[in-house]
């Protein structure tokens, strides 16, 4: 059963406020059949987009991932709940079309859920720019100022339990709380997204699995393996085979896709 709750709220305006939005920012959190961000799958996604004037507008989706479910003890989303949902791909053009010209954010959404959502855009073949947004990581000010877990950082910040964790609609509400919470708490976070980011440091992401970074000099370099700290496109270019192994493994869309782009202009330069 397809269940979705589309709605235009009238929230107390303090958090838009502090934040003097420009557009909007759109705060999701997706459970999913595991956390392996190249073969898990969506089974839920909750959206509350915070306005400029003011308001809010909370989108959630039921999705049926293709694959069975083993973990549904942690969201309680069972393969029965999920059978006859749409699948990512019909709908993941609604769900483009909702968070466009927003700026994103969520709690570990830069290490999980951006990566595990732009997986499955491409897949549905959409490829999402994010070039231009803002990510805010909840988290990732969270553990900049108080390391702790969402669950202790609602509690240390708003002073409340947080009832059903691995809820996607009460984990994202509860991180919105939390972030609101931060501004009223740390001063030097500012007033707007640009600030909160100048405070707390804007990650430079090569692709969202993090298998390549930056290094000093602004070049692509491996984060992993054997090649580990060298500069990809130097490693192409005296030993192109580890582009065909990279493809042919089990890695992210979206990191095959970026070793592509890295390959393509190390083959230009020559």
């Amino acid at each position: 059963m397809l269940k979705q709750i589309t709605s235009y709220l009238n929230f107390d305006q303090k958090l838009n406020s502090m934040l003097n939005l420009s557009r909007p920012i759109a705060f999701f959190d997706l459970e999913t059949t595991g956390v392996n961000i190249s073969t898990d799958r969506i089974i839920e996604i909750a959206i509350v987009k915070l306005m400029p004037d003011g308001s809010r507008v909370s989108k959630r989706k039921i999705v049926n991932p293709e694959m069975p479910i083993s973990n549904a003890d942690i969201h309680g989303i069972t393969n029965e709940m999920v059978k006859d949902a749409p699948t990512f791909k019909m709908v993941a053009n609604e769900i483009k079309q909702f968070i466009d010209n927003c700026d994103l954010g969520g709690y570990n959404s830069n290490r999980f859920d951006v990566p595990l959502l732009m997986e499955e855009f491409l897949r549905a073949g959409l490829d999402i720019d994010l070039t231009h947004k803002k990510l805010i990581d909840v988290q990732h000010i969270f553990y900049c100022m108080e390391p702790r877990t969402l669950t202790a950082a609602y509690k240390f910040y708003c002073g409340k339990e947080l009832e059903n964790a691995h809820s996607a609609e009460a984990d994202i509400n509860a991180t919105i709380s939390v972030l609101e919470s931060q501004l009223q708490r740390y001063g030097n976070l500012g007033d707007c997204v640009e600030s909160i980011l100048s405070a707390v440091g804007e990650e430079k992401i090569v692709d969202y699995a993090r298998r390549f970074s930056f290094n000093e000099k602004d070049e692509e370099i491996f984060n992993f393996g054997k090649y580990k700290g060298k500069v990809v496109a130097d490693v192409l270019k005296s030993e192109p085979q580890y582009y065909d192994w990279m493809m042919k493994g089990e890695f992210p869309l979206h990191t095959k896709k970026k070793l592509t782009e890295i390959m393509n202009r190390t083959l230009l330069k020559n």
